[in-house]
C-alpha cells in the first residue's frame, strides 16, 4: 500500500522545521510546559495562518498547530495539569501565553474554541 502525501509549501517555512532538532515531541506532549514551548516557537512564526488554517480545515484531533492547542478537533485555552491537585498547593488550571489569530481566521476558530469556563481536558 502506498500513500500519496503532499507536503504543503509553506511547511517549509514554519518555525517548528527550521532546526536540525525534531521538536514534534513539544507540539504533540501533554506536559503543560511543553505545550508553552510550542505556543511561543508558534508566535514567531511566519507561516501560523496557514499552519492554523490547514488545521482547521482537516479538523485537527489535537497538538499545537497555528499557535493553538487543539483537542478532538477542539481549540482549548486552557489545560489542567497532569495527576492528582496537590492538597497543599494547588497548581490549577494553566492559562497559555495568547497567540495572535490572524483576522481572516477568528471566526472559524471562535467556532471551535472551548471557553475556559467549560474547563476541558
Amino acid at each position: 500500500m502506498t500513500f500519496n502525501l503532499k507536503v504543503p509549501e509553506w511547511l517549509e517555512h514554519a518555525q517548528c522545521n527550521s532546526s536540525d532538532e525534531d521538536l514534534s515531541y513539544l507540539f504533540f506532549s501533554n506536559d503543560v510546559n511543553d505545550i508553552v514551548k510550542a505556543k511561543r516557537i508558534c508566535a514567531q512564526c511566519p507561516v501560523i495562518g496557514p499552519c492554523l488554517q490547514s488545521a482547521l480545515e482537516r479538523q485537527e484531533p489535537w497538538g499545537v498547530w497555528g499557535g493553538q492547542l487543539f483537542f478532538d478537533g477542539n481549540i482549548l485555552t486552557i489545560k489542567r495539569r497532569r495527576g492528582r491537585p496537590s492538597k497543599k498547593a494547588p497548581l490549577g488550571d494553566v492559562a497559555f501565553p495568547d497567540v495572535p489569530v490572524p483576522e481572516y481566521l477568528r471566526e472559524k476558530v471562535e467556532q471551535v474554541t472551548i471557553p475556559a469556563e467549560r474547563k476541558a481536558a
